[in-house]
Parts: structure tokens; C-alpha cells; sequence
């Protein structure tokens, strides 16, 4: 689907909506966005090791900073995660909703610096991070709060005598995405986590040897309607929309992030943190 069609699209589903209450309008517009909720999920794989039981992965996606998303509602997602004592952190996409158009200034840094986890922060593009001359402006911020960009490539992530392989692919609408560059001397016999903004890409995932996916972008849907669906589902997250699913040998998390774009609507979509612990089957 391309843009125009994707805006025709979202455009259908606004008036859709429109023709529900009143109260309901307000609700999706004004309450829904900001009930933040954490979902807690659990990885299992035989080849975690023991070292890495009860590891904590913490992912936060598609913030839109700038879209009906303030630097306030992101200073709450950080206390939050800081609370919640990670030893991972991962942002999966979408850092602002228009860079070329964003006031950028210190204090996206300032909030963003002040994450804590003891294994690291890492990132990934997503398209709106590459859009509106976004690819070297969101990666200077990203760098000066202390965030590892994973673009096509991977790193190990130790612990005592152990270690798993993270890994983060360029986003597919935007960037240039490589799965063979992206695992390039990657040990094959090791746990492998791979961070893809758009999640249908799992797919294409599927024929690597790759144990587990946490994407975005989908936003859930941003709006659903009981007996009729998503409303709003943006392209390459139109079959894996939010949740966890089984491709063959890969399981994939889809995040419903944090922020809206296009309408500033969410309705039995609440925004979410997800907290991904680590066990071994």
C-alpha cells in the first residue's frame, strides 16, 4: 500500500469513527492515549543461558514526539522504565513524527540520557526517523542520550561466562534492510533477538536464524472496533498487527508503542511498555 493509499485509507476510518457517541470520541481522543499500560511477556528458548534467567528486556516503541505526544508523557515513560529496573533497554522506531518540522533543542536529550540500564540502550530506525531528513539528525540525539544504533549489524550481549546476540535491521520503507550483513559472523549456535521497526518483515525473518522479533510501527491499530477490526493499519503491519505470534521457528512481539500518528486517536488500543524477561525452556 503506498502512501496515498494508506492516507485514503485512514481518512475512511476517521469518519468511521466519527459516527460513533460523542463520549466515545472523547474518550479515544482525550483519556485512552495517555492510560499507559505494561505488558509482561516471556521469552523462552533453549538456547538462553541459564546466566540470563529472569534477564529484563524492556521495549518502548513509536513515541511520534511533536504528534499530540509531549516531552512530559515521555519523561513518565522514563520514570517508569527506570522503576521498573531493566537490564536491557530497547527503543524499537519512531522517535519523533516529523524531524524536519520538530523543535529540536536539549531536552529530548536531557529525558532520554536519563534511562539506566546496565547492559545498555539500543535502537533502530523506523520510517518516520528516516523521513523529514530525520537519518542523521534523530542518530546525533539518539548518540548524545547514550543509545546504541543497531543498523544492519549486531553486538553481544554478556553476562559472567554467557552471552545472546542482539541485532537490529534498517527500516524496510526507508532504510536499506540486510539480513545477511545484519548476521553476518553471528554465532550460529547462540540466542538471537532481532529488532525490526515494521513487523510483516517477519516473514522474510523467518528463513534466518533468528529466535525472536520485537517490532513496532503497527500501533495496534490505534483504533479497534469489536466485530470489525483494526481501523488503521499502516503498510508492512497489515498481517501482524499487535501481540505475539509463531512464524515457524521465529516468535514475534509487536508492540503497540506509545504515541499516535496520522489521527491522534487510540480506542481499546491503550499505549504500552513491554517488559520482555528471559528464560530458558
Amino acid at each position: 500500500m503506498n502512501r496515498r493509499a494508506f492516507l485514503k485509507k485512514a481518512f475512511g476510518s476517521l469518519l468511521a469513527f466519527m459516527g460513533l457517541t460523542g463520549g466515545t470520541y472523547y474518550y479515544a481522543r482525550y483519556m485512552e492515549p495517555d492510560m499507559l499500560t505494561i505488558q509482561e511477556e516471556t521469552l523462552t528458548n533453549s538456547k538462553i543461558p541459564g546466566s540470563f534467567r529472569d534477564f529484563k528486556i524492556v521495549q518502548f516503541s513509536d513515541t511520534h514526539i511533536g504528534f499530540h505526544y509531549t516531552l512530559e508523557q515521555l519523561k513518565e515513560v522514563v520514570d517508569r522504565i527506570n522503576r521498573m529496573n531493566p537490564d536491557l533497554i530497547l527503543f524499537t522506531g519512531d522517535l519523533v513524527d516529523r524531524p524536519n518540522a520538530y523543535e529540536w533543542n536539549g531536552k529530548i536529550v536531557e529525558v532520554l540520557k536519563k534511562l539506566q540500564a546496565p547492559h545498555g540502550k539500543y535502537w533502530i530506525y523506523g520510517n518516520h526517523d528516516h523521513g523529514g531528513y530525520g537519518t542523521d539528525i534523530v542518530k546525533k540525539k539518539m548518540d548524545e542520550a547514550g543509545f546504541q544504533l543497531l543498523q544492519n549489524e549486531h553486538t553481544v550481549i554478556k553476562k559472567e561466562q554467557s552471552s545472546f546476540i542482539l541485532a537490529g535491521v534498517d527500516d524496510l520503507m526507508l532504510g536499506k534492510p540486510d539480513m545477511e550483513k545484519t548476521l553476518q559472523g553471528a554465532d550460529s549456535d547462540s540466542f538471537v533477538l532481532l529488532m525490526v521497526h515494521e513487523p510483516d518483515y517477519a516473514d522474510e525473518v523467518a528463513n534466518y536464524p533468528v529466535d525472536v522479533q520485537l517490532s513496532g510501527h503497527s500501533h495496534g491499530g490505534q483504533v479497534q472496533i469489536p466485530f470489525f477490526g483494526y481501523l488503521v493499519t499502516p503498510p508492512y503491519a497489515e498481517k501482524y498487527v499487535e501481540g505475539r505470534h509463531t512464524i515457524g521457528n521465529l516468535d514475534l512481539y509487536v508492540s503497540r508503542g506509545l504515541g499516535t500518528t496520522r489521527l491522534p486517536y487510540r480506542f481499546l488500543c491503550k499505549p504500552e511498555i513491554t517488559i520482555h524477561t528471559l528464560k530458558n525452556s
